[in-house]
């Protein structure tokens, strides 16, 4: 996959409540409210990013949980972290 432009990937983040650019990648923090509800989180983002073939890094610090998205054969942004960072939004409930 081709790497997204540093402007195209500002102005689609633009539509994206609350993930930012951050280097070479996508983050966002999710706050689920409790350390259970964090893990429960992640056990159904894995299974999704096992759906979608791309697996984020993520850390959980109680109740946070932070997810990032880089294409590392692409060594950065590509189609497939956005469509992703949507899906993982929709998992979570995000307007």
């Amino acid at each position: 996959m081709s790497l997204i432009h540093h402007d195209e990937i500002g102005r689609r983040l633009a539509e994206m409540p609350e993930w930012h650019h951050r280097g070479n990648a996508l983050e966002k923090r999710f706050d689920r409210g409790s350390f259970d509800s964090a893990v429960h989180f992640v056990n159904n983002v894995a299974s999704l990013a096992n759906l979608h073939d791309h697996h984020p890094d993520i850390a959980i610090s109680w109740n946070i949980v932070t997810l990032t998205l880089c294409s590392h054969d692409a060594d950065g942004i590509t189609e497939r972290d956005f469509k992703l960072a949507t899906a993982l939004d929709e998992l979570a409930g995000a307007p």
